[in-house]
């Protein structure tokens, strides 16, 4: 493991941001952000042995400072949304910003995403740390959160932990958009997602509280098929959004999940702990230019943030998102690359 450490930028209050980029012995390269914890870049070879970038990003601190999409970032203290901005917990309620039409997303106004971490390297990997103060964004207790990223063989392995002084909630995911052409749009590209069942939204994006058979639907994906072939149906969970912003409930089957593409021959599977990952295929995306140039635009790419279900707090039944103080949350998410 080879690792080396840049000066990314500086924020408009002074702050400098580092860039660390970790490479394996294969030669694949991550490079990490201590700004949001960020996935800035993850450097695969295709099949004819050229290194493909296969996340969206920006090549300055302004595009991520500015950052509405939340490239590649760490999302906490929950991740996706939360009806009506409040929840209850130990018979008290805790009221949160209202970010997302009367729903809370992603952490609230100024979610983990928009904070310095404190990186620190390590033998086998980079290491970003940060202390969420009881009260942050409403959320209760002290929480001493890290995120470590390593590569074990060709995979990069995020591993969370977390620990609170009083009883919380959180939901931590990251929000990389892949595409593994480097390039274009990812409507061709294959997925498989091992879920029998999905969250159906209402037309906020809300979680109705069903658990439903993907069978016949547009959420199958159990089989590869293109990731653009149904996401244009007009079933209430695809038609309101352009495409997909849903959660999968995983059925433990390991890997997770497959993507690859036919054109470059980069295969990602994805393994991880968590109940549920939320497809989102980069939907009402705005055109901007990313890194090296290239044009970004709706579906140039997909995210597959695993984690607990949306509004799982106004679920009991569902897998809880409660960390009881003292508790220590410990979670791995790996995304492995191959070529066929």
């Amino acid at each position: 493991m080879k690792i080396t450490k840049r000066t990314f930028g500086t924020l408009a209050d002074g702050t400098a941001v580092s860039c660390w980029t970790m490479e394996n012995a294969h030669g694949l390269r991550a490079e990490l952000l201590d700004y949001g914890a960020t996935i800035r870049s993850v450097q695969v070879p295709d099949r004819a042995g050229r290194l493909i970038d296969v996340v969206l990003g920006y090549d300055d601190l302004a595009g991520y400072a500015g950052n509405p999409s939340f490239y590649g970032a760490t999302i906490g203290r929950f991740g996706n949304r939360i009806g009506g901005a409040e929840f209850a917990l130990n018979g008290k309620t805790y009221w949160l910003a209202k970010n997302n039409g009367e729903n809370h997303l992603h952490g609230g106004l100024r979610g983990f995403d928009k904070y310095v971490w404190q990186g620190t390297e390590e033998p086998d990997g980079v290491r970003f740390t940060r202390v969420s103060l009881d009260g942050e964004e409403g959320y209760p207790g002290t929480l001493t959160v890290s995120v470590k990223f390593s590569w074990q063989g060709d995979g990069l392995m995020l591993h969370y932990t977390a620990q609170c002084d009083q009883d919380t909630i959180l939901n931590l995911t990251n929000h990389s958009y892949f595409n593994l052409d480097g390039e274009g749009t990812v409507q061709e590209q294959l997925l498989k997602i091992h879920a029998d069942r999905y969250t159906p939204n209402d037309a906020g994006c809300l979680p109705t509280g069903e658990l439903a058979p993907v069978a016949g639907t547009a959420m199958d994906f159990r089989a590869f098929k293109p990731i653009g072939k149904d996401a244009d149906s007009d079933e209430p969970c695809v038609k309101p959004f352009r495409g997909y912003d849903v959660n999968f409930c995983l059925d433990g089957s390991v890997p997770a999940i497959e993507a690859k593409s036919l054109k470059s021959g980069i295969v990602m599977c994805v393994t991880t702990d968590q109940p549920g990952v939320q497809l989102f295929t980069a939907n009402h995306m705005k055109e901007r230019i990313g890194k090296n140039g290239q044009q970004y635009g709706h579906r140039s790419a997909f995210c597959l943030e695993t984690q607990h279900f949306p509004d799982c707090i106004h679920h009991p039944d569902w897998p809880s998102c409660v960390l009881r103080a003292g508790e220590v949350f410990d979670s791995k998410t790996i995304y492995s690359f191959t070529t066929e």
